[in-house]
């Protein structure tokens, strides 16, 4: 069993960028059932990247928990299985 869970994220508001305290996350577009396919995205050593479904720019704030964002309403947290 994983003992680390990968962060998600979502823009259904539409903000121009979304800050985020994770280098790797998934972005799931926008929250269900509207969401794109989950991808997982990997910053490695830069601070931005580009969602290629929902073109969303995702910017790393170290000042961030890695599972909060800013605006926070672009933390998405799966449902329980």
């Amino acid at each position: 069993m994983a003992d680390h869970v990968v962060p998600h994220f979502q823009n259904s508001s539409g903000h121009d960028s979304v800050a985020i305290g994770a280098r790797e996350f998934m972005c799931i577009g926008a929250n269900p059932p509207f969401d794109h396919p989950h991808v997982f995205l990997d910053m490695g050593d830069e601070n931005e990247v580009v969602c290629p479904y929902c073109s969303t720019l995702y910017k790393f704030d170290a000042t961030l928990k890695e599972v909060e964002s800013s605006p926070a309403d672009c933390t998405w947290t799966p449902a329980a299985a």
